[in-house]
């Protein structure tokens, strides 16, 4: 008897994933939400996930946590734990372990070094989506590696996503301008990079805050702690701060070797994000979000991704040289496109070549002040120096 109510249940969900997938056109799709421990009330998830399968008949939303009292939305499933941390980790990871759902959206989740999510907000001046690479966990200690690595996670999300070709730019932020060298470099040995321009009148592909807000770019590339700034402020900044209306959340968990599709919304985040958020996770699951990944490393690997990291880890630990500054003249001409962590070492490099200069500070970032009589000379100092 218990054999062939096995076999019904099975004909049935069966039967169901057929009706989904004819209705929507969509590969049935199970995404568990860790639905307690927000800062609003928990109707917020109930309402997330309601409105989240009305938009899309084929997902099915598997709530993880103490069960609501009441009638949950139609079609939704429910793990049953406590309400503490622990409890609803265990309660998702099992669920993940066992095949119970596909992926998750979580409030918090424990990921270890070399793993990071990718955000998606939506820009107010154009009302494009963009890929903040990343926002929260973290691909790597240091912030030149971390940036390298996030730019490759967050192209690999956008191609998940559907976009083929993502265009790429990368945060004015300390170490910027070295990240960009380093992805010309992978370029030009054969990685497919889309690099985009700024909508300044400058161009490039350095990002200032202007072509984050008009969604210059289809990923953004930043460090985990500006990322995850800038997702608040984007998702936040109609409501003061204290509920997170816009965008798709803190997206979903990228990494060498990682696979898993775990993604991460605020507390903060109110129905209509974490709607978003559940679509977001179904897309990246039903786009086979770890898979991509693998071969968007392989294709940075062979491009000499692996050498470029090692590049970063072996200047950050070169010893400084002493040397003196020869005699001051007169700054009449300035040097752009140096990141601010290497301005004294490229200041020092000039130096060692009998070219007096100064670091300074413009209103676009850090710039090397010198003499016009001596900027050819720099320039071509500094870039057989990998300055520039």
């Amino acid at each position: 008897m218990a054999m062939q109510e096995c076999k019904r249940a099975i004909l049935g969900k069966a039967l169901e994933d057929l009706v989904a997938r004819a209705r929507s056109g969509k590969e049935p799709c199970r995404i568990g939400l860790m639905a307690s421990g927000g800062e609003h009330s928990d109707a917020e998830f109930l309402a997330a996930a309601s409105a989240a399968m009305s938009a899309d008949p084929a997902l099915t939303v598997v709530g993880v946590g103490p069960k609501p009292s009441g009638i949950l939305p139609q079609g939704m499933d429910w793990i049953e734990t406590g309400c503490e941390g622990p409890e609803l980790a265990s309660g998702m990871e099992n669920a993940l372990a066992q095949g119970r759902i596909h992926g998750a959206v979580a409030l918090h989740y424990p990921f270890p070094l070399g793993v990071t999510t990718v955000g998606r907000v939506l820009t107010p001046g154009t009302g494009k989506p963009l890929f903040m690479a990343s926002c929260t966990g973290m691909s790597a200690a240091h912030r030149q590696e971390a940036m390298l690595r996030n730019a490759i996670l967050g192209v690999a999300v956008a191609k998940a996503l559907g976009i083929t070709c993502p265009s790429v730019g990368v945060l004015n932020l300390d170490a910027a301008p070295q990240v960009l060298r380093a992805l010309n470099r992978m370029a030009e040995k054969g990685y497919p990079l889309n690099l985009g321009q700024s909508v300044r009148g400058d161009g490039g592909s350095l990002l200032r805050g202007n072509d984050l807000l008009c969604g210059a770019v289809d990923v953004c590339v930043a460090d985990t702690l500006t990322g995850n700034v800038l997702m608040k402020v984007f998702s936040a900044f109609t409501s003061g701060g204290s509920y997170e209306t816009s965008g798709w959340g803190y997206g979903p968990s990228v990494g060498e070797g990682w696979d898993k599709v775990v993604s991460i919304v605020s507390r903060a985040s109110g129905a209509p994000v974490i709607a978003n958020a559940l679509a977001y996770t179904a897309a990246a699951v039903r786009g086979r979000l770890p898979a991509v990944v693998a071969e968007e490393i392989r294709l940075a690997k062979a491009a000499g991704m692996d050498d470029e990291l090692a590049a970063f880890s072996k200047a950050a630990a070169a010893p400084r040289d002493e040397v003196q500054a020869p005699p001051a003249v007169p700054t009449d001409e300035e040097i752009h496109g140096i990141d601010v962590l290497d301005l004294e070492l490229a200041v020092r490099c000039l130096w060692k070549e009998n070219i007096y200069a100064e670091a300074a500070m413009g209103c676009t970032g850090p710039v090397v002040k010198l003499a016009g009589s001596s900027l050819d000379k720099a320039r071509a100092v500094l870039t057989a120096s990998g300055y520039l």
